[in-house]
């Protein structure tokens, strides 16, 4: 039986005994289960040697009560026909039964669920994996090894505790300095601390990118405060929308982000979840020589694609973005639902092909990226914001809510100042699903201008 389960194990895909799964929590939860399995068969197997220990102390009680009262007087003793013959049947058959007993194998069932259990055991690279986002949480949010050693984490209250006191602290030394002269007063410009001893590497801006995850150096000054509003939406008068608007409000000016509030309800994330969680493979990356896709360290999560056709909640979704945009959504790509892995993430990129890009979507027939759409599907316990190192923005998930900016001028000029990251999970599960407009379908949605940057 063992040699079937071994073959069987040995002829399984590879995909199935190399899931990657610290590239998504979703996933890895599994393994919380698949080891409960393997701890209930131990057990088992514990009790079952217990039981056959058990056995063998009474054989061996027995039989030294039987030897201690035969070993006083041998010859009176098998002068017994009766003793005579149990001794001839003790070592004849009794012994033999013995033998067989300690030489049982106990562990069958357990070896069994474990040779089985093995195909869905994490790899080389899953524990290489996590072993890099430890380092990588510790450089991002600044954490000492002690600290993180010891699980001892930040409260996630203080990602907006820092942002605000950044915040307060700007306007407290612009009143400060009301009074003073404004030439050769710079107190109130802030600069960003620099870390020593890092070496330059692919990405300019990680020092700015690192800072806005940790809720540090955010650009919201009160002149940009006093632009953002919250109000409600009709979807421009759509009826779906008018007698329950969307709440929206305002996160950036520029680029314009904004933020629905309670547009996806717990029910359709669930549905959304549960639909995306058998095809959630590794997140891959278009290759800008090659073109094709590529999986990449800088972007660790699993993802999986839904089409609207698939499930009535899926095609609501669409059409929902569809009201509420202005933008047409059949030549948009599908919804794409991802789940970020241990200290899961995706540094700073763009959305849209740039012009050293020609080819990016050109298999699709639809044009640019014009705009994205974002649902947060779970809150995070820390870490795990949207930033844009750019223009120093920062927005935090919040389940239930969507993002949603203009990544093309309405000229059809890339927003460079859209480039954005999703910084990695500290503590948590992230989900999050985004629908990418296209430019084709929009002509008349949102007309072209002759200024490049209007």
């Amino acid at each position: 039986m063992i040699w079937v389960v071994l073959m069987m194990a040995i002829l399984l895909p590879q995909s199935l005994a190399h899931p990657g799964f610290f590239t998504s929590i979703g996933q890895m939860t599994d393994l919380i289960h698949n080891e409960k399995d393997l701890v209930t068969s131990l057990k088992d197997y514990i009790k079952a040697e217990e039981d056959k220990l058990e056995q063998i102390k009474k054989w061996a009680e027995k039989l030294d009560r039987l030897t201690s009262t035969a070993t006083k007087d041998p010859e009176g003793f098998v002068g017994h026909p009766v003793n005579a013959f149990k001794l001839m049947k003790r070592l004849n058959t009794e012994w033999s039964e013995l033998e067989n007993l300690i030489l049982k194998d106990m562990s069958d069932g357990f070896i069994s669920n474990l040779t089985i259990q093995r195909q869905y055991f994490p790899n080389d690279e899953d524990q290489v994996g996590a072993a890099k986002a430890l380092f990588r949480l510790q450089d991002t949010y600044n954490l000492d090894t002690n600290t993180i050693s010891k699980g001892n984490l930040p409260d996630p209250e203080h990602q907006r505790a820092n942002g605000n006191l950044v915040y307060f602290e700007y306007i407290m030394s612009k009143e400060k300095d009301a009074n003073k002269s404004a030439s050769g007063d710079q107190s109130d410009q802030k600069t960003a601390p620099k870390k020593k001893g890092i070496a330059v590497d692919y990405l300019p801006e990680r020092q700015k990118y690192e800072m806005l995850c940790r809720g540090e150096g955010i650009k919201m000054t009160p002149r940009r405060q006093k632009r953002l509003f919250c109000r409600y939406h009709d979807g421009n008068r759509n009826p779906k929308f008018i007698l329950a608007p969307a709440k929206q409000e305002d996160e950036w000016d520029k680029p314009r982000i904004i933020r629905f509030h309670d547009i996806i309800s717990d029910a359709e994330i669930e549905i959304v979840k549960d639909l995306a969680k058998p095809r959630l493979s590794r997140a891959t990356v278009h290759d800008p020589e090659t073109g094709k896709l590529t999986t990449a360290q800088y972007r660790v999560s699993k993802s999986a694609w839904l089409s609207g056709y698939e499930d009535p909640v899926v095609s609501r979704i669409n059409m929902r973005i569809q009201d509420l945009t202005g933008l047409d959504v059949s030549t948009a790509e599908e919804l794409q639902v991802a789940n970020y892995g241990v200290g899961g993430q995706y540094e700073p990129h763009f959305d849209f092909a740039r012009k050293d890009e020609p080819d990016a979507f050109r298999e699709l027939g639809t044009g640019n990226r014009i705009a994205t759409w974002l649902f947060y599907m779970s809150d995070v316990s820390a870490g795990g914001a949207t930033v844009f190192p750019e223009v120093g923005a920062s927005v935090w998930p919040k389940k239930g809510t969507a993002v949603f900016w203009y990544n093309l001028f309405a000229s059809g000029e890339g927003d460079y100042s859209t480039r954005h990251a999703a910084c990695p999970v500290l503590v948590g599960n992230k989900w999050v699903s985004n629908k990418w407009l296209h430019e084709r379908g929009q002509e008349f949605r949102r007309p072209c201008t002759l200024s490049e940057l209007e």
